[in-house]
């Protein structure tokens, strides 16, 4: 009889204890507001939504904007920001429902609304136009907004761009998200999180703990993790080959030559398709080289963004970040 009680209770006691491990409440706004918002001038109403927006650098200088990935906000760019704000403006924000953004306040997530949103903010930010920079969905991002607002991209730089047909992801119709993708919204363990950030580095030692407990910690932002399943759910693929072809800027693909998510090999399709692209590979980088190898890789970026700056009124350009 006692031992048939101590199963019992080890039945019920297991489950339970692992629940309470897995389970993953919303942190406070106030309190990551206190850890990762630089100022309070950060949090502006764009297009009726609360945005978090970072504007550094000179006033008068060429303007450089920086569009995050999935799961992502605008610290990803720390490295690379500091060192062009020494020669440029550099505008840096997260996109709703990620990082310091609160959710979309009309609960849109589709690439339409992100383009009304950067429309908006370059607008209410006095920008006529701006070189744009992307990584991953950021960078489907960017590519759509230089076509469809070629007068206000100047230069354009795509970092392993999302937006090709992929397993799972077929044009004209929205992904079936796992079911126990949903589950995130209740469990998210740091453990897990840095299991998934991992691959996008060619070499995961090189994923700083500080950089995992961030990545959690504004993830867990209230509301972040509905949006990000929200777009998620929105995001609707289309044929990018008509888009790309009508990109006027010149263009620079930036891929590492290690990514995993989205292969270099991808780089031919936007090669072939955009006008006036090239090519710059990083070895041994992945999917974020602007985290894993911010020295070498900010690099070509400085190279292809000076080219459009006249030399006699062009200041030296800056070190690349430690």
């Amino acid at each position: 009889m006692k031992t048939a009680l101590v199963i019992t209770a080890l039945t019920l006691c297991v489950p339970l204890a692992l629940a309470a491990w897995l389970w993953t409440p919303d942190k406070p706004r106030a309190d990551l507001e206190r850890d990762y918002l630089a100022s309070p001038a950060d949090l502006i109403t764009v297009a009726g939504t609360p945005l978090h927006v970072r504007d550094t650098g000179p006033r008068s200088a060429p303007v450089v904007v920086l569009l995050h990935g999935f799961g992502s906000s605008l610290h990803t760019w720390e490295p690379w920001a500091r060192a062009l704000s020494v020669a440029h403006r550099v505008i840096r924000f997260d996109l709703p429902g990620s990082g310091l953004s609160a959710p979309d306040a009309t609960g849109d997530y589709t690439d339409a609304r992100s383009l009304q949103l950067l429309a908006a903010l370059l607008d209410q930010l006095g920008v006529a136009q701006a070189s744009v920079v992307g990584n991953s969905i950021g960078g489907r991002i960017a590519w759509k907004f230089a076509a469809a607002f070629p007068q206000r991209v100047s230069r354009l730089v795509l970092i392993s761009p999302d937006g090709f047909a992929s397993p799972g992801f077929a044009y004209g119709k929205p992904p079936e998200v796992p079911a126990v993708m949903g589950l995130m919204r209740y469990a998210l363990p740091k453990t897990l999180l840095r299991m998934n950030l991992a691959p996008a580095y060619a070499q995961p030692d090189r994923l700083q703990g500080a950089t995992v407990t961030r990545h959690h910690d504004l993830m867990l932002a209230p509301g972040s993790r509905d949006a990000l399943l929200a777009r998620m759910r929105q995001t609707v693929l289309e044929d990018p080959l008509p888009i790309l072809r009508r990109i006027r800027a010149p263009t620079l693909l930036l891929w590492g030559a290690a990514d995993q998510m989205i292969p270099v090999a991808n780089a031919a399709d936007y090669a072939g398709a955009i006008p006036n692209a090239r090519l710059v590979t990083l070895p041994d980088a992945g999917h974020v080289p602007f985290e894993e190898k911010p020295a070498e890789s900010l690099v070509p970026v400085l190279a292809f963004l000076d080219e459009a700056a006249a030399p006699a009124a062009r200041p030296p350009s800056p070190k690349a970040p430690p």
